[in-house]
C-alpha cells in the first residue's frame, strides 16, 4: 500500500554521477539502522571510501540502539554525526525526523548486502537527499523499494564469493567513491584516548606479568548453529595454558551467563583463572587491542576485534568465512569442513593458535588516534 502511495510523488530523472563535484557536496547520510553489530562494522570501509572522495562533506550515520554505541566516538574518522533510530514510541519518529531534518542532504546512501530494509530507504527518502543510492537487486533478489533510489544497480556477489566488506565497496563505487587495497587494509574502528587509557590500566590491573601472552576468547554466539562445542573451548583452552602459561580472559554477550559460568568453572578445577569483561561495546574493543590472541565464534565482538587490528582467529560451521571472516593481518578464520561448526576439530586451531602466537607482534593500539 504505502509503495502505491509514494511512487507517484518519486522523482525518476536519472542521476549523471560523473557530474558530481566532491567540493560541491555539503552533507551525505548513510543509513544503516539494522541490529547485526558484524553487518554494521562491515560498512566501515564504504563510509571510509565516501569520506575519501567527499573529504570536505559532513556525514551522517543512522544506526540503532544496538549498534550506536560503536560508531558513536568523537574518534571515529569517517563521520561527524550518528543519530539513534528507534522504532517506538511515537514521540522518538518525532524527535529523530527533527534531528534529521536539521539538514539539508546532497547524497543518501542505503548500503543493502544482506537484506532489504523498506524503513532505512524510507528513511533515505524523507531525508529529502536530492541523490539517493542503493541496490536495485542483488543476486537475483529484487529490492521492493529500489523506487525510491536514483543511482542504483544490479549486483552479482554469491557467485564470486565477494567478501562483506567489497560488496558494501561496490555500492560506494556507484558514486566512484574507491578504496585501494592499502586503504582497505587501514580501515579500522578507531578509540579514543580515555579508552585506550582504560583499556591499559585493565592490563596493569588484571594481567600484571608483561611477559605472559594474554589470549581472550568468545565462547558464544546469538545463533546456536555457530557456536562451538564448550568441550572444544575447554580442550583448546587448557592445551594452550599448559604450553604458554598465559592469561585467560572472556568475553561475553548478554545471552552467554550459562556457558561463561560452566566454563569457568571447569576450568577453576584445572586451576586457571578466568577474567570476564563486563564493559560496553567500546571498552571491550579497546581491551581487545591490547590482547595477543583472540579465539572466537562468529560473532559481532569477533569483528570488533578485526577492526582494532587484534590476532584473531574466528570459526565458522554454516556462515561463510570468506564473506564475514576477518581480513587484517594476522587474522584468519578457520571453516568446518561441513555446516558443523564442532567438525573442526581443537587440535586444528590450537596449531593456527601457536603460529599465531610466536610471530612477531603487529604493533598493538593501531586504532588509537
Amino acid at each position: 500500500m504505502l509503495h502505491k502511495i509514494l511512487k507517484p510523488f518519486v522523482n525518476k530523472n536519472p542521476i549523471e554521477v560523473k557530474k558530481i563535484n566532491p567540493e560541491k557536496v555539503k552533507n551525505i547520510l548513510i543509513v544503516k539502522q539494522h541490529n547485526q553489530l558484524g553487518d554494521m562494522l562491515c560498512t566501515l570501509p564504504l563510509i571510509a571510501a565516501v569520506r575519501k572522495k567527499f573529504y570536505k562533506a559532513h556525514i551522517t550515520l543512522v544506526a540503532s540502539k544496538d549498534n550506536y554505541e560503536i560508531m558513536d566516538s568523537s574518534a571515529n574518522k569517517y563521520l561527524n554525526r550518528v543519530i539513534l533510530f528507534k522504532k517506538s514510541p511515537l514521540n522518538e519518529y518525532n524527535r529523530f525526523f527533527r534531528e534529521l531534518k536539521d539538514r539539508k542532504y546532497d547524497i543518501g546512501i542505503v548500503p543493502s548486502t544482506v537484506s532489504f530494509s523498506r524503513t532505512s530507504h524510507l528513511i533515505n527518502f524523507l531525508s529529502g537527499a536530492k541523490i539517493r543510492v542503493g541496490v536495485k537487486s542483488a543476486d537475483g533478489r529484487y529490492n521492493k523499494s529500489e523506487y525510491l533510489l536514483n543511482v542504483k544497480s544490479d549486483f552479482v556477489w554469491d557467485k564470486y564469493k565477494l567478501h562483506q566488506t567489497e560488496r558494501n565497496l561496490e555500492i560506494a563505487n556507484l558514486l566512484n567513491c574507491r578504496l585501494n587495497e592499502k586503504e582497505k587494509n587501514d580501515v579500522r574502528l578507531f578509540l579514543d584516548k580515555e579508552e585506550i587509557t582504560f583499556a591499559k590500566e585493565f592490563i596493569k590491573i588484571n594481567f600484571p606479568n608483561y611477559n605472559n601472552k594474554i589470549i581472550g576468547y568468545h565462547i558464544g554466539a546469538a545463533k546456536i548453529k555457530n557456536r562451538w562445542d564448550l568441550s572444544n573451548f575447554a580442550e583448546l583452552i587448557i592445551k594452550l595454558y599448559k604450553k604458554f602459561n598465559n592469561y585467560v580472559l572472556l568475553t561475553k554477550g548478554p545471552l552467554d551467563r550459562e556457558l561463561t559460568t560452566n566454563l569457568t568453572t571447569l576450568l577453576k578445577e584445572q586451576g586457571i583463572k578466568t577474567v570476564i569483561t563486563n564493559y560496553n561495546i567500546r571498552k571491550v574493543a579497546a581491551i581487545l587491542s591490547e590482547i595477543d590472541l583472540y579465539i572466537t565464534n562468529d560473532t559481532g565482538t569477533m569483528h570488533t576485534a578485526s577492526y582494532v587490528g587484534t590476532p584473531l582467529i574466528a570459526l565458522f560451521g554454516p556462515t561463510n568465512g570468506y564473506e564475514w571472516g576477518p581480513l587484517k593481518k594476522n587474522q584468519i578464520y578457520i571453516q568446518s569442513p561441513t555446516s558443523n561448526i564442532n567438525d573442526i576439530k581443537p587440535d586444528l586451531v590450537y596449531k593456527k593458535s601457536i603460529e599465531l602466537l610466536t610471530q612477531t607482534k603487529n604493533g598493538k593500539n593501531i586504532s588509537s588516534n
